[in-house]
């Protein structure tokens, strides 16, 4: 029993600090710069973040099921791509974006289907596909963007809503889906059971083959509609657009909590860490801090959160 209080404690108090490290760094951004707390800036974190943060959902679903996904930068890329090229060829908005969706859920797909049949480990797979889908990228651009879109298209990266902008809009749905299907239906309950021990899920009756496929297609699914908001966002298809990102997902995932090792994880924690790398990234910029020192914070803010998920696991 005491046992099971002090976990219970143990996981409030790892809640918290992700909490109270947000916290601190708005009081401490907000005393050197004060113009941090404007309205405006901060409306221009929440579209920043809107991107990684809806990459996160898709990636908190692989990691909590004790995988990754690597390629996740690329399919955004791609479906960014798919969409300029048909929305520039004249057709429908709404069956570009599906197109542009359909894309990158079928890549996330052959991502589930190859390293869940062939047995060939998810790192593996999805590495192979970020290369993949970035030469496809590049062979149909020529590695020129892809410009000359239809004014309505900048709506999703760049409208409002009142004054809510449009991609937070569509990054809160996300999560709420996300959120319900991950806390209340048996499919949700079942990645983290197959986080936590596979084969124990095996013989409890869980489909584990087929519901890695499905956790590798939402996957897909959401890149593919970060890529569309992204390229909505630039007004353009750009080639080399995503570089990087999975990283920044993988990071917002394991500063919100979620484990590398599997079994543990929330989406309102994904939220806070993409939220906390894009305070970090706004506050470096007001302070007119390099890009190459960005890069070096990011990286030192993934090994250390790494690191202390390993600690906690041991």
């Amino acid at each position: 029993m005491n046992e099971k209080v002090e976990t219970k404690k143990r996981i409030n108090w790892n809640d918290l600090a992700i909490v109270l490290i947000l916290l601190v760094l708005i009081v401490i951004l907000a005393i050197i710069k004060p113009v941090f707390l404007s309205a405006e800036n901060l409306l221009n974190i929440m579209r920043q973040v809107t991107i990684v943060a809806i990459l996160g959902i898709g990636m908190s679903y692989v990691l909590i099921s004790a995988e990754i996904d690597l390629s996740v930068g690329s399919l955004a890329a791609l479906s960014g791509i798919i969409v300029a090229l048909t929305l520039k060829s004249g057709w429908n908005m709404g069956i570009c974006i599906l197109l542009a969706l359909l894309s990158s859920v079928f890549c996330g797909f052959l991502n589930g289907a190859i390293h869940t049949f062939a047995k060939i480990p998810s790192f593996i797979v999805t590495m192979g596909m970020l290369n993949i889908a970035r030469g496809v990228v590049l062979v149909i651009t020529n590695s020129y963007p892809i410009t000359g879109l239809p004014a309505a298209f900048k709506v999703l990266g760049r409208g409002y809503l009142g004054p809510i902008p449009i991609p937070v809009i569509i990054m809160v749905v996300c999560y709420v889906i996300g959120y319900i299907v991950l806390k209340y239906t048996k499919f949700g309950r079942s990645i983290y059971a197959i986080g936590g021990n596979i084969e124990a899920a095996r013989l409890s009756g869980i489909p584990v083959s087929r519901n890695k496929v499905l956790i590798h297609t939402i996957s897909g699914l959401t890149a593919g509609i970060a890529g569309v908001v992204l390229a909505s966002r630039v007004f353009s298809g750009q080639p080399g657009a995503g570089n990087g990102l999975e990283l920044d997902a993988i990071a917002a995932c394991v500063i919100g909590g979620t484990s590398t090792s599997g079994g543990k994880g929330r989406l309102w924690g994904t939220f806070l860490g993409a939220l906390i790398m894009g305070i970090i990234a706004n506050g470096m910029n007001l302070l007119n801090i390099s890009t190459n020192w960005q890069l070096i914070m990011q990286g030192t803010i993934i090994i250390v959160a790494v690191g202390l998920d390993r600690l906690k696991s041991d």
